[in-house]
């Protein structure tokens, strides 16, 4: 059997730290924020893979439906012997890559959850003994750095994570994986897609209240880590869309005005009554946008795979010749 191996990149010092950094930054401005990926703790983690089982929450079946469709076109383009996973989670998204790529000599999960992990590492070992797993607990938005393993490379970067990102963070993002991909390498990348907004509300508003447990979350974690005195239910779950920005919102809602203290911050953050703290944006694409972000980043778009205009699959290469653009978004790259 091949080990399981996993690398930490991510401490948790460098964890507490950001933290502590995104709370500072985020609870003391107006509009109040905090990024995303502070909703992924291992009870986060349960409860989004969760999610992406309910009947309202489309991305995470018709993404599966693509790759089951897909994934032997997507092996044979790409002949890769190592699949980089971003943002890995359960490794659930990525079955039927594996089943597909015929010389997969290694598989390298990258995720910010070490729980989620050990768990997908210990399971595809014993699934698959012939398959190194080379897990690699990280957070690949502040910078990549990958073990390394051999080629063809195929990094797939799925359940429509890109839109989480803000647009110029996004090219930086597709910028770095960019700098590591080597000629014959490629990028799978999943994107969500514009369409009906009663539709893409449903999505982030569950009937069974699961995303509004999931996005509450968030609350428990500073509660624990920076020992603040948050009550999740003086907030309400809140998603809505921006179509100036093509992007869902989800938000938390005080439902009274009232004060928070966070002793590890020394802060003590008011709330107005209807005052929102915006936990998470997801955009939304159309294919010429996906096109022209890979094209700043310095590759090109291959292969474009969609089912009933709900969700895309973009099979991406190096641009021969381009290396990333300076980051900077021209006027047409709307999502």
């Amino acid at each position: 059997m091949s080990p399981f191996l996993i690398t930490r990149t991510l401490t948790e010092e460098a964890t507490d730290a950001a933290l502590r950094t995104d709370v500072l930054r985020g609870l003391t401005r107006t509009p109040k924020t905090l990024p995303p990926r502070w909703l992924y703790d291992e009870r986060g983690s349960e409860l989004y893979t969760h999610i992406m089982e309910l009947p309202e929450y489309y991305p995470a079946r018709t993404e599966r439906d693509l790759l089951s469709a897909h994934a032997a076109e997507i092996a044979a383009r790409t002949g890769a012997r190592t699949l980089i996973e971003l943002g890995s989670g359960s490794s659930e998204k990525t079955r039927h890559l594996l089943d597909a790529l015929p010389d997969l000599d290694t598989y390298v999960p990258v995720d910010v959850s070490e729980s989620a992990l050990t768990q997908a590492g210990h399971r595809l070992t014993d699934e698959r003994p012939a398959l190194n797993v080379h897990a690699h607990l990280a957070d690949f938005t502040t910078g990549l750095a990958l073990p390394g393993s051999p080629g063809p490379r195929l990094v797939a970067f799925l359940g429509g994570t890109i839109g989480n990102l803000l647009p110029v963070e996004r090219i930086a993002l597709l910028s770095s994986i960019r700098a590591l991909l080597s000629p014959g390498d490629a990028l799978l990348l999943g994107v969500d897609l514009l369409k009906d907004e009663h539709v893409l509300v449903r999505a982030y508003d569950d009937a069974a209240g699961v995303t509004a447990a999931f996005n509450k979350n968030v609350l428990h974690v500073l509660n624990r880590a920076l020992d603040a005195d948050f009550d999740p239910d003086v907030f309400d779950h809140v998603a809505c869309f921006d179509p100036v920005n093509a992007w869902i919102e989800m938000r938390l809602r005080a439902r009274m005005a009232h004060r928070v203290k966070i002793p590890a911050l020394d802060l003590e953050i008011p709330f107005a009554a209807g005052e929102e703290l915006r936990t998470e944006v997801s955009a939304k694409f159309r294919e010429e946008g996906v096109r022209g972000e890979l094209f700043i980043a310095g590759m090109q778009l291959n292969n474009w795979w969609t089912h009933q205009g709900l969700y895309g699959l973009a099979l991406a290469t190096p641009t021969p010749g381009r290396r990333p653009g300076p980051g900077r978004l021209p006027g047409f790259l709307l999502p």
